[in-house]
């Protein structure tokens, strides 16, 4: 709808509102891959390279990551993290530098169920590895399970920071989830851009 040639249309004036609200949302995804990206890597790193040895009665004993499954699934689910958000980091700058704002469907779906994915798994991992750390600094009285963390304090102390790295990398991924999902579904939506849509 136009007038006449004079002033701005309404549509026009609600297409350059709808740039900038997608450059936003594109710049947050960007901003949230990267965090994502870089805090997966931290924890990875801090669990990874976690090592505390004690002497008991002459003999040592060397707590490492690999001792605790829940710890090598999460350094396994962060290093997966951080090489996907890597991926998606590069096609956003991509992206942003050529200013194309939605894209084919296919490549959509693509990225939201990689998103997804990601998303589960770091769930996943950081809920594993909290019970495990739980069992390890409180222990198991009904089962005989000694506090660990009394034992390895230092080795607890990195362990702990690396969930906290990895919990909010588990929450960046799921609201880079909720974005691949609304740039997935609005390809699908039937009003593309009304006068009279408002956010």
């Amino acid at each position: 709808m136009s007038f006449v040639g004079v002033g701005v249309s309404p549509g026009n004036f609600t297409g350059t509102k709808v740039k900038l609200f997608d450059r936003k949302v594109r710049l947050t995804e960007l901003v949230l891959r990267c965090s994502v990206c870089v805090l997966a890597l931290i924890s990875a790193i801090l669990i990874a390279t976690d090592v505390q040895v004690r002497e008991i009665f002459t003999i040592q004993k060397k707590a490492k990551y690999t001792d605790m499954k829940a710890l090598v699934l999460l350094v396994v689910v962060n290093g997966i993290a951080a090489a996907y958000s890597l991926v998606q980091v590069v096609r956003c700058v991509v992206g942003l530098m050529k200013g194309n704002v939605l894209f084919s469907k296919p490549l959509a779906w693509a990225i939201f169920f990689g998103d997804q994915a990601v998303a589960y798994l770091c769930v996943a991992g950081i809920a594993a590895a909290a019970q495990s750390a739980a069992f390890a600094k409180l222990g198991e009285p009904e089962l005989q399970w000694m506090k660990i963390c009394n034992m390895y304090g230092k080795f607890c102390n990195q362990v702990g920071e690396g969930i906290a790295s990895a919990l909010f990398a588990s929450i960046g991924m799921v609201m880079i989830s909720c974005i691949s999902a609304f740039g997935l579904f609005r390809l699908y939506g039937g009003n593309k851009i009304r006068p009279s849509s408002r956010w």
